[in-house]
């Protein structure tokens, strides 16, 4: 890892829709940044013309139209939504697809977003960390 700064690109997915959101990572590319990262969420958090496209499948179509940009989840939750084997399955397949290019960004979630959509009881902050720390073993065992 060299001591250069690197920059990257926060891909606003609530604001823009998955393809003019595409056109816009690949226009930070070849303005120079070093990553996209892109938000995973079931639902805009905007209450009019908002977005919330599949992070995974838009990273797809970013490998796809890119030649350098690491592409990174800012953040994905793999506890409630998707079980820990279909992140690693997914993120498996990205990082074959596409080499030394794909990071896996995860974090506990919010409720603002998980509850509304699928009901859940929201865990206290010792118990989303407890949730999580399982997820990513599980992820990083799948993976070796």
């Amino acid at each position: 890892m060299s001591n250069r700064l690197r920059l990257g690109w926060k891909a606003s997915a609530e604001q823009f829709g998955p393809r003019e959101l595409l056109d816009f990572a690949i226009q930070a590319e070849q303005a120079g940044f070093d990553s996209v990262w892109v938000s995973d969420h079931f639902q805009p958090w905007r209450h009019t013309d908002g977005h919330a496209p599949f992070s995974m499948a838009w990273m797809a179509a970013l490998g796809e139209r890119t030649q350098r940009v690491l592409i990174g989840t800012s953040v994905l939750t793999p506890t409630f939504r998707y079980h820990p084997a279909v992140v690693a399955h997914a993120f498996a397949t990205l990082g074959s697809l596409y080499p030394g290019r794909i990071a896996l960004g995860v974090g506990t979630g919010e409720s603002m977003n998980e509850v509304p959509v699928i009901g859940i009881e929201w865990p206290d902050q010792r118990e989303g960390f407890r949730r999580l720390s399982e997820a990513v073993e599980l992820i990083q065992k799948l993976w070796d």
